[in-house]
């Protein structure tokens, strides 16, 4: 179903104060608006807007309307004048946080990556190492008769990056050793909290990293 931007939104009135702050931002074009032969939505969480926040050359903007297309790596508000979706140029943007707190920083290089996109990941845990992820969606073929053609896919990829150097982590045990921690009193201190790369790969990233002493 098309969804009709600017209904509903309580933050409307403020985004439509510093929309002049983002007059260079929003040229990005408006949005294609995804193929209803494709089953799902392309976004991240939520297919509504939701209130969410921007950096800019260290400067953070609240209160600005976003959407997040994973299968096209687009960042979207909206236009409240003209009442449509606008692409965000991704490359004037260091950082964006969703409405459900999730934090994006654009990190450049890892080429070798086929997804990268434009370059956002997302941030699960700072410290000397960074903890993040790629969360993306791919579309497949439906075989049985639909409406649709095809369904969307949704995968994410780990990673650990220090540097400008990511590290592609498929197994708890790879960020232990990378790390530089105790196996035994890593692996005590993921039991006692019952987390599992597997089953909870953010959280059992998120405690490594904060185990990790911060080198001067």
């Amino acid at each position: 179903m098309a969804q009709v931007v600017g209904q509903n939104l309580a933050f409307l009135p403020e985004y439509q104060e510093q929309l002049p702050y983002f007059q260079e931002l929003i040229t990005g074009g408006k949005y294609e608006e995804p193929s209803s032969l494709i089953q799902g939505d392309p976004y991240y969480l939520t297919r509504q807007f939701e209130s969410g926040s921007l950096t800019i050359n260290e400067i953070t903007y609240p209160g600005v309307p976003l959407l997040y297309d994973i299968f096209r790596d687009q960042i979207l508000t909206f236009h409240p004048l003209f009442n449509q979706k606008i692409l965000i140029k991704p490359g004037k943007v260091d950082r964006f946080v969703m409405g459900d707190g999730s934090a994006f920083a654009r990190l450049e290089g890892n080429d070798s990556f086929g997804k990268a996109g434009s370059g956002f990941y997302k941030v699960i845990a700072e410290g000397d190492f960074w903890a993040i992820s790629k969360p993306y969606k791919t579309s497949k073929s439906l075989r049985e008769m639909s409406r649709y053609d095809e369904v969307y896919v949704e995968k994410e990829v780990f990673f650990l990056w220090k540097g400008g150097t990511f590290f592609p982590i498929s197994k708890g045990k790879q960020a232990i050793s990378l790390l530089g921690l105790n196996k035994a009193e890593a692996k005590q201190k993921l039991r006692a909290e019952q987390l599992n790369f597997k089953q909870n790969p953010e959280g059992y990233l998120r405690l490594l990293v904060n185990l990790t002493p911060s080198q001067p």
